[in-house]
């Protein structure tokens, strides 16, 4: 016999499973009722925004409290800057030579005369040996001296008031210039 005189078996296929028919409308379920928000919730989220405010306002009236401090001391530290520059140039005229000649005639001081030398080793004097006279030679305010502006004040006059004194100039240097016809402005062509 052969392989394909056998008789064969007819093949059954497997059966699909079954599923029941779904209808096509179906009922929504129903949905659970809705509850009120509890009234402690919204407190405390009211209070956390509350605090959050308050908390940003603090920081915003710092910060603008520490920019008006710096402002300060900016303009105090322009103001000294100010002084320290006329104190040094003040300085800078009292330490010049003209001042320092004045000085020392004022404290009848004198100009050396020519030096003279002392040798240890014998004791001999070499130079004119003689000292100076009680008048000095140098005349720092004469008349062929040039004039220093650090150490003469400049004179203030005013052709309508006369004389203007040390207090009127101290108040006028301290104001402002006076506005006549609004803000100063550069003309223009």
């Amino acid at each position: 016999m052969s392989l394909n005189a056998t008789a064969r078996k007819p093949l059954v296929a497997p059966d699909a499973p079954t599923r029941a028919p779904r209808p096509r409308l179906t009922p929504v379920p129903k949905t659970a009722a809705r509850r009120k928000p509890k009234l402690a919730y919204a407190l405390v989220a009211l209070g956390g925004a509350m605090a959050i405010g308050a908390a940003q306002i603090g920081l915003s009236l710092a910060i603008t409290q520490d920019s008006y401090t710096l402002a300060s001391l900016n303009t105090q530290q322009r103001t000294l800057d100010l002084q320290t520059d006329a104190l040094q140039e003040e300085l800078t005229g009292l330490s010049s030579p003209q001042a320092l000649a004045s000085s020392a005639a004022a404290l009848g001081m004198v100009v050396a005369g020519s030096p003279s030398y002392l040798r240890l080793s014998d004791g001999a004097v070499f130079g004119t040996g003689a000292g100076a006279g009680w008048s000095s030679t140098v005349d720092p305010t004469g008349s062929g001296a040039v004039s220093n502006s650090l150490l003469v004040p400049p004179a203030h006059a005013d052709a309508n008031d006369g004389p203007v004194t040390d207090d009127a100039v101290a108040e006028s240097e301290q104001l402002p210039p006076a506005i006549t016809d609004g803000l100063p402005s550069p003309e223009t062509h």
